[in-house]
């Protein structure tokens, strides 16, 4: 268990942005960066709320926390205070993708501007926010977690989604096309991209796929969308240290098949905990 000590309403979709980078209020859209593990559940559980819960969205600061140590749809399970909880709300609000609301009452309550920070359609939005809260996963069963959301109706209708997230950097791939296929979010620091990566054996993309990618460096596109400034990419092209070893690349071919079986285990074991919770 992990130990973390006036918007636009959910519906709006990316079309509330302008080519030029700003609101449909015409205030600027501030630029997309990293974020740390708190931020990221906390904003998750707010896209996740926001999608499955209309009627009591927007969250007060209690539901926030309830929502983000909730065991449910979340990988890790996490045990998060009302004060980290604030804190994550409060930088949140200052980078732009969260607004502290008060409708008719003096509670204070909170809803994403996710869609406007990001720049995405509504279930492009739906596959970040799990992504958000479940972390690294397989094509397959991302579909069908994100699918609760906003329903994606087949792997061909994700992978255009995914194609469009990844080609801004919001959504990372940990390895080849294929089946199994690993995939993360963007908003990931790079250090924490890199545990990823170790962590599942996996190698990072070739360095002539990211080269333009990396040279452009932060900024909107020639359509004013924001590409994350480099979060994933930055670590993905790490060049190796002079008169080291290359890390992965030469693994034995062995040892990646064994990589592989333990992913299928690892999603075997997990389906069949959901079927047995179902069966309950």
């Amino acid at each position: 268990m992990d130990v973390v000590g006036s918007g636009t309403a959910e519906g709006t979709t990316a079309e509330g942005t302008t080519a030029e980078g700003t609101t449909a209020e015409g205030t600027a859209r501030k630029p997309i960066r990293p974020l740390d593990a708190a931020e990221r559940r906390v904003l998750g559980v707010l896209i996740e709320k926001g999608k499955t819960t209309p009627d009591q969205y927007p969250l007060s600061l209690n539901a926030v926390v309830v929502g983000c140590n909730q065991k449910s749809n979340r990988d890790p399970v996490m045990e998060i205070d009302e004060e980290a909880a604030a804190r994550a709300l409060k930088s949140l609000r200052e980078s732009g993708a969260v607004a502290e609301v008060y409708g008719n009452g003096r509670l204070a309550r909170y809803r994403h501007l996710a869609y406007e920070w990001l720049g995405v359609a509504k279930e492009e939005l739906a596959i970040l926010g799990e992504l958000l809260l479940r972390g690294e996963q397989t094509e397959g069963d991302l579909r069908g977690r994100a699918s609760r959301m906003d329903p994606i109706p087949d792997l061909t209708a994700l992978r255009t989604h995914l194609d469009r997230l990844a080609d801004r950097g919001l959504v990372v791939w940990l390895s080849p096309p294929g089946r199994g296929r690993m995939l993360t979010h963007g908003l990931l620091p790079p250090e924490k991209l890199e545990k990823v990566r170790s962590h599942l054996g996996l190698t990072a993309p070739s360095p002539d796929r990211e080269s333009a990618a990396a040279e452009s460096g932060a900024g909107d596109d020639d359509d004013g969308t924001d590409r994350v400034a480099p979060v994933a990419r930055a670590a993905a092209v790490r060049e190796p240290e002079t008169g080291a070893a290359p890390a992965r690349a030469s693994a034995d071919p062995l040892e990646r098949r064994l990589a592989a079986l333990e992913r299928e285990v690892a999603e075997l074991r997990e389906r069949l905990e959901r079927l047995d919770e179902s069966g309950r």
